[in-house]
């Protein structure tokens, strides 16, 4: 049997990898997708709730091969996304209005 050094942390001591909040949804709300996908063939404009957002605010698509490549690659900030959604929304809004290309560039 190994036993444990004083300063090894234990499972229950080892921070958790930080993950998405179920139920949060402010990636399918915040950002634009440029790309088309079921039920929004133009894309989603930022600031609009995705069309397979739904009403627990969970993704129709995960999982699934529809799902756009935009949405596979995003993953969870703790900085970010904050310690709630409101901060999430919050700061993807203010991301996606700072990198905006202006149209009159």
């Amino acid at each position: 049997m190994i036993t444990p050094q004083k300063n090894t942390p234990q499972p229950a001591e080892t921070p958790t990898s930080l993950s998405c909040r179920a139920g949060c949804g402010a990636c399918c709300i915040a950002p634009s997708i440029s790309s088309p996908l079921p039920k929004m063939p133009q894309g989603k404009p930022a600031g609009v709730r995705c069309a397979h957002l739904d009403t627990r605010n969970l993704c129709e698509l995960f999982g699934q091969p529809e799902r756009p490549a935009v949405c596979l690659d995003f993953q969870f900030d703790a900085t970010l996304c904050g310690e709630k959604r409101e901060q999430a929304l919050e700061q993807l809004l203010w991301l996606e209005d700072s990198t905006r290309l202006d149209a009159a560039g």
